[in-house]
């Protein structure tokens, strides 16, 4: 054999040898980078025992502020809003900023904080007040500082209930509009449905629209708003019907299409979704089917991330969580900042609120 000949073999050989060694390394060890640059606790020594629905925005200043409602349990008059920022060296202390006290001293419980920061506007925290979903009232406090002092609490109108679980936009005429939702009847026998909340002139007013139609049945609350380059909106949302739902406006939200189920499951648990920069929709929602016994409701694990070009075809591209624990985890918000980064609140376990940041660069889909 020449001497090139025996080098072409061994050039060969030694292909062989590494596609070989390179098919036993585990897959981890060649996989694309991790999408998930942090995870990690917002409240890691929480001063309450339970914690739920958190809400996370972008401060003017680049800074993360995020807010949540924490005590003893769900619907108890002792649950207050917390608030944190995000310190150069991570979440500082959580600090309670708003409770139920009523005029006449009785105690009622908060539930669903929203923080929405409007460009050249105060920060606003959005909550509720009252002894169940089906009788709550809507509330308001605004902070000029980033959270670190708040304005005294406002009652919204009567009838305006403010954003349900997440964050309003604000739409191309400086217009704010806000998801919202009812719950209407007794604890046996209520209906949901979800009415568009609008104002004109910074908060200061309110019009509440009608219900969007929903002929097929499909019940549904705490809605997303996400926007699309032909100029539509879309809302998607939560369901009992076992999978999520969406509704379409071309008239900047005016008025929508009938309620119509999606190709992603609901296990009657609450979703966050945003548009991202380069047009793709993004979604943060529990990817689990129903109970046999329990039709529509399931388990809130896992924890996944979905995305859609034009928001009719959906697809899971993520699990962020997929341990199973007693209660899972539920009620993301989520975000993207400036820098192009999605970031990621979101009940866990009903005992903390998590953090985390992912890379939508690395998501496929």
């Amino acid at each position: 054999m020449g001497d090139k000949a025996a080098m072409i073999l061994r050039y060969f050989k030694a292909m062989l040898v590494g596609l070989v060694a390179l098919a036993a390394l585990p897959m981890a060890a060649i996989a694309a980078p991790s999408p998930i640059l942090l995870s990690e606790f917002i409240d890691p020594a929480p001063p309450y025992p339970q914690a739920h629905a958190s809400t996370i925005v972008e401060l003017p200043d680049g800074t993360l502020a995020a807010a949540w409602f924490g005590g003893t349990g769900e619907s108890r008059p002792d649950v207050t809003i917390w608030f944190a920022r995000r310190g150069a060296h991570g979440w500082d202390r959580p600090v309670a900023v708003a409770d139920g006290q009523s005029a006449d001293r009785t105690r009622y419980p908060t539930w669903n904080p929203v923080l929405f920061q409007p460009p050249g506007a105060p920060l606003t925290l959005f909550y509720k007040v009252g002894p169940n979903p089906r009788g709550w009232w809507g509330m308001v406090k605004i902070s000029s500082d980033g959270g670190r002092s708040w304005s005294a609490a406002q009652r919204l109108p009567e009838g305006v209930l403010g954003p349900i679980k997440n964050k309003p936009v604000v739409l191309a005429d400086g217009s704010w509009l806000s998801p919202s939702s009812r719950e209407e009847g007794t604890p046996e026998h209520n209906r949901w449905c979800i009415r568009m909340e609008r104002s004109t002139d910074q908060g200061r007013s309110w019009t509440v629209e009608p219900p969007i139609a929903s002929p097929m049945g499909i019940e549904a609350i705490q809605p997303s708003v996400l926007h699309f380059a032909d100029g539509r909106l879309a809302v998607v949302a939560r369901t009992r019907q076992g999978a999520l739902a969406m509704s379409w406006s071309r008239d900047t939200g005016k008025s929508w299409s009938p309620l119509a189920a999606i190709d992603l499951p609901n296990p009657n648990a609450g979703t966050d979704a945003v548009t991202l920069a380069d047009g793709r929709q993004l979604i943060v929602y529990n990817h689990s089917a129903h109970w046999p016994d329990h039709p529509g409701e399931g388990p809130r694990w896992p924890l996944n991330i979905g995305l859609s070009r034009d928001g009719g075809d959906w697809r899971n591209v993520l699990t962020l969580e997929d341990k199973p624990l007693p209660d899972g985890y539920a009620y993301p918000a989520v975000i993207q900042t400036r820098d192009g980064l999605v970031h990621i609140s979101y009940t866990y376990n009903r005992t903390h609120i998590r953090h985390v940041v992912v890379d939508p660069a690395r998501l496929g889909g």
